[in-house]
């Protein structure tokens, strides 16, 4: 695993308890005893630490920092408080609220979770709104687009690690018969081999499709296709060649130009924080020629900076 917030040694959550009671509690809030508390202990230890909070108080912890703190610092200390399958869910949920979608979360999360995270998101979603996240999604997109993400919602891509050469050569001319090849495009093919098959045969496909076509297959996918599936097939290849350097590029995005897209910031730092944020940090340097950390540095600032920094974990 490369993660940058790892298990706590001799994590007491009683000890932690009463540290985050008297922040919170006292006159004014102590941010930075939330911030040190929440980005230096590992997902599980939070939990167990929400459970004690709740023994002790009656109240619950995201409700208290809800209570507390304002702003972009309040959307990540809540975050870093909520298991991460109920944060992916509550993500699609707001990217699901009120009229139309943000359908720039649900490619994100969809595109790059595992078949486990995304069976864990659905169940997140039964167990709080009573309701099948895959009939609620089908009310609210459409087209191809819909097909494809409906498809990936299910977490049913095949898993298997072997890699069968000549399948990887029919699929790479199924999809430049489908596109390349002929006058318009016949996206439900691109669909059907990009959220079906394996990550390690897509990615023999991909090498496949070169030889085949002259082209990546991202370059085809943008010249042949446009909206919302255009930019989930390009997300699910990014993904397929490195999931790392597709979420570099994500941040990259998100802190370039004016302004910044704080809630991309703190949904990719909080949620892969424990599974590949120094991998990220790593792509990040090559892609971009400075660290991870030292871009954040020169794009926030005040208390919701220094969380994000905690996260980040250090220089590369």
């Amino acid at each position: 695993m490369k993660r940058t917030i790892k298990p706590k040694a001799g994590f007491n959550a009683g000890d932690d308890v009463a540290a985050l009671r008297n922040a919170i509690e006292g006159l004014g809030t102590k941010e930075k005893i939330l911030i040190e508390i929440l980005t230096r202990r590992s997902s599980a230890q939070r939990q167990l630490l929400c459970e004690a909070y709740k023994e002790a108080t009656g109240r619950t912890l995201v409700e208290d920092l809800r209570g507390d703190t304002s702003g972009d610092l309040e959307e990540l200390l809540v975050a870093l408080a909520t298991p991460p399958a109920a944060f992916d869910c509550h993500q699609v949920m707001k990217a699901m609220k009120g009229a139309g979608t943000n359908d720039g979360i649900l490619i994100e999360i969809f595109a790059s979770r595992s078949n486990q995270q995304i069976r864990a998101l659905t169940d997140a979603y039964l167990k709080e709104t009573q309701k099948k996240l895959t009939l609620d999604l089908r009310g609210e997109i459409s087209g191809d687009f819909a097909e494809a993400l409906l498809l990936l919602a299910e977490g049913k891509r095949d898993e298997s690690a072997a890699v069968d050469a000549e399948k990887a050569k029919k699929d790479a001319k199924t999809l430049y018969d489908a596109g390349e090849k002929k006058w318009g495009t016949d996206e439900s093919k691109f669909v059907d081999v990009l959220c079906r098959r394996s990550v390690p045969q897509l990615r023999q496909t991909l090498l496949e499709y070169k030889n085949v076509s002259g082209k990546t297959l991202q370059q085809s996918v943008e010249g042949e296709m446009s909206g919302a599936l255009e930019e989930l097939l390009v997300a699910i290849v990014k993904c397929v060649k490195s999931v790392p350097a597709y979420f570099a590029e994500r941040l990259h995005a998100s802190m370039k130009g004016g302004g910044t897209d704080e809630s991309t910031l703190n949904r990719i730092m909080v949620s892969r924080s424990e599974i590949d944020l120094l991998d990220i940090r790593a792509e990040f340097k090559k892609l971009y020629k400075c660290s991870l950390l030292s871009a954040i540095k020169s794009d926030l600032s005040g208390l919701h900076g220094d969380c994000v920094e905690a996260i980040c974990g250090g220089d590369d």
